[in-house]
């Protein structure tokens, strides 16, 4: 079966059925923020979660175990998502996970080296809209404001590659990640919260590179969505666009709802 006729979108005739009969209070739900809850912006500091997505949220957060996993530091993830969900996962899967604590520490020394490092590798004088982010355990290059995307893109390419040691290096839209070597990714934190709340089954909504780690996972208790249509993705299911998340909070509350209520019938 090819990847194009694997790919299903959630909300079709055979699709939807499936998440229905997948989602109860044994669930984990975990989400990406930037993409997933909120849409996309230019300016990353002026992301904003719509107020019935929020909405819809903070009812999932009431009645069932969820996570938001994110590329962000965890204390820019609170600031924006106004709400305290049971975990918050910050950093690509490196920062806030149980059990991690010491190694983070590691991880943020190494950041700071990569940091001093570029200083002298990419000057400030000379980035040209280019913009390093150090989120505390990983840093990532922004160059969604340079003149020329492909010269600048080039020149980052170069300077991770004088770094020591080398990052995990992931890939975005005019963004470079740098995560230290042996740091949890998305997979495993959802893995490790999975274990850590008692949730046999997860379910996982992200859009972009880093949350691949999540949808390559090979495993039934799974259940994965990515926010955008990609051929090469590995995620299961896929929504239209981030304007549709609203909806699948919507419909997840009503089917936790209404089993809820099948249960106490019975």
């Amino acid at each position: 079966m090819s990847m194009k006729e694997r790919l299903s979108y959630l909300f079709g005739n055979a699709a939807f059925p499936k998440m229905k009969n997948f989602v109860d209070k044994s669930t984990l739900f975990a989400f990406d923020l930037d993409g997933t809850l909120a849409p996309i912006v230019s300016n990353p500091c002026a992301i904003g979660i719509p107020d019935s997505i929020r909405q819809e949220l903070s009812l999932l957060n009431e009645q069932a175990s969820v996570a938001v996993i994110t590329g962000r530091s965890r204390s820019d993830a609170l600031h924006h998502l106004d709400m305290a969900p049971l975990y918050l996962i910050g950093n690509h899967g490196a920062e806030g996970l149980p059990g991690w604590k010491d190694r983070e520490q590691v991880f943020s020394i190494i950041a700071d080296q990569w940091q001093s490092q570029l200083d002298k590798l990419l000057p400030i004088d000379n980035r040209d809209g280019i913009m390093i982010e150090n989120k505390g355990v990983t840093l990532s290059i922004h160059y969604r404001h340079v003149c020329n995307h492909k010269s600048a893109h080039q020149m980052i390419l170069q300077a991770i590659r004088e770094l020591n040691p080398q990052p995990r290096r992931v890939g975005g839209q005019f963004i470079e990640n740098l995560i230290p070597e042996g740091a949890p990714d998305k997979g495993m934190a959802l893995r490790t919260l999975m274990n850590q709340s008692g949730c046999p089954k997860g379910f996982f909504v992200g859009d972009d590179e880093t949350d691949e780690d999540v949808f390559r996972l090979s495993d039934e208790n799974l259940f994965s969505v990515r926010v955008g249509r990609k051929i090469s993705t590995q995620a299961r299911f896929y929504l239209r666009g981030q304007n549709e998340i609203n909806r699948l909070l919507r419909e997840i509350n009503l089917a936790l709802g209404a089993r809820s209520q099948r249960n106490s019938r019975q």
